[in-house]
């Protein structure tokens, strides 16, 4: 999600500036749809929901989706560095960037894993959590050290139940 195109390869790819949650493309268009940490940048739970909608509708009958969006509930928050900012009420997110000297607008609304996945309901998605998987994916490439070599040794059965701590929050979408 860029306000400019910044892309490096041009060629066989065409920008679009999207300015709310409604997507310039036609029912059914994409055999696969990336949502890449934008979800939280489109306003709010209503905004959201819109967004989901929009990503099914764009999206062929058999085709998939993959999502990715910061967990409201990640220890460090990943657009400012800043440790539990998002934990914060609303209101208060914006004066911690003040307090801290890391900008003026808070402009992001992560969700948690239950809210996320109400909306994914709601939008008449199906999904899968994939993300255990991403966990140790990222993990596998960036390293991490002991924290790395730690979580490595719990089952996944343990760490897809405790998927609701994990700092991002990863599924495979498809229409029902």
């Amino acid at each position: 999600m860029d306000v400019t195109d910044q892309r490096i390869l041009p060629d066989g790819y065409s920008f679009h500036l999207v300015t709310d949650t409604t997507l310039p493309f036609h029912e059914s268009y994409f055999d696969v749809v990336i949502s890449n940490h934008v979800i939280e940048h489109v306003g709010d739970e209503a905004a959201q929901l819109d967004h989901l909608i929009e990503i099914r509708r764009v999206m062929q009958p058999e085709g998939i989706a993959y999502l990715a969006v910061p967990n409201r509930w990640m220890l460090i928050e990943p657009h400012y560095q800043l440790a539990f900012l998002s934990w914060l009420p609303q209101a208060w997110r914006s004066p911690y960037l003040r307090l801290r000297g890391r900008g003026s607008d808070y402009d992001c609304a992560p969700p948690t894993l239950s809210r996320l996945e109400s909306m994914l309901i709601h939008a008449q998605l199906t999904f899968e959590n994939i993300s255990t998987l991403g966990l140790h994916t990222t993990l596998d490439i960036e390293g991490g050290g002991l924290l790395a070599a730690a979580i490595s040794q719990l089952p996944d059965a343990l760490l897809n139940r405790l998927a609701y701590l994990n700092p991002t929050l990863i599924y495979r979408l498809r229409r029902p």
